[in-house]
């Protein structure tokens, strides 16, 4: 069995050479919520070091909220944005001698994506417009998986270690009772019943299917470092390889 496991770069987090050692995908920050030019240079550095697949981190336009606002914005306005974005970094990684693999929109820009099929077909026009080679990662089962697949994109369906997921198979917004796991011991048992058995349980208690291609480690946890590692060490039990291939 092999799943991939990604973890979000660039934002200012003080353990993300360390995570890199424990990924096997990077997405990067492009400026829009965190990061910047010489952030994004450093992530990439760091990636091609230790052979971890590059991909952009795109979003809504809102450092103030570390891209956690809700916007309307027309959908011509979120195509252009993110292809500004994806160019960005594409530049940095060729300039370095990499190459960008993947995308995966961040925070509200996700979230929206996965229930707005308008937004999410925009994100992914603007992903195959950049270079149709190019693999679409977004919450698994979600509008965004959909849009990709019809434009014939490459997809990774994604799951969260260290969220609590609603009936549907969304996640609980944040702010919200159950929205993140704090129990290490919790996070494992749900990640590793998402990529053995395909499903997880909701708040509510009901089962909801969900596809385990890629698993998000947040790496802003104040214990981070050491429950990555422990997730490696029960990926390793398990049998379960990782890899982005």
């Amino acid at each position: 069995m092999i799943v991939d496991l990604n973890a979000d770069l660039g934002e200012g987090c003080a353990n993300d050479e360390a995570l890199l050692q424990l990924v096997s995908s990077a997405n990067i920050a492009c400026g829009f919520h965190a990061g910047d030019a010489q952030t994004m240079r450093q992530s990439v550095r760091w990636a091609l070091q230790y052979g971890v697949a590059i991909g952009a981190h795109p979003s809504f336009p809102d450092r103030e909220n570390f891209g956690r606002t809700r916007m309307q914005l027309p959908v011509e306005t979120v195509y252009a944005q993110v292809i500004y974005q994806l160019g960005a970094l594409a530049a940095i990684a060729r300039a370095e001698g990499g190459v960008m693999v993947h995308v995966k929109p961040h925070g509200m820009l996700y979230n929206q994506a996965a229930v707005e099929p308008t937004l999410a077909e925009a994100i992914a026009r603007a992903v195959l417009a950049v270079d149709p080679a190019l693999r679409l990662v977004g919450l698994a089962g979600s509008e965004l998986i959909r849009a990709g697949e019809k434009l014939g994109l490459a997809t990774r369906q994604e799951v969260f270690a260290d969220r609590g997921y609603q009936a549907d198979g969304t996640l609980v917004p944040r702010g919200q009772p159950g929205a993140l796991i704090a129990s290490e011991a919790l996070a494992l048992e749900q990640t590793l019943e998402m990529v053995r058995h395909h499903r997880v349980r909701s708040v509510a208690g009901t089962w909801a299917a969900v596809q385990a291609e890629t698993v998000c480690l947040h790496g802003d946890g104040e214990h981070a470092l050491a429950y990555a590692r422990k997730l490696r060490a029960s990926f390793a039990e398990q049998q379960i390889r990782v890899s982005a291939d």
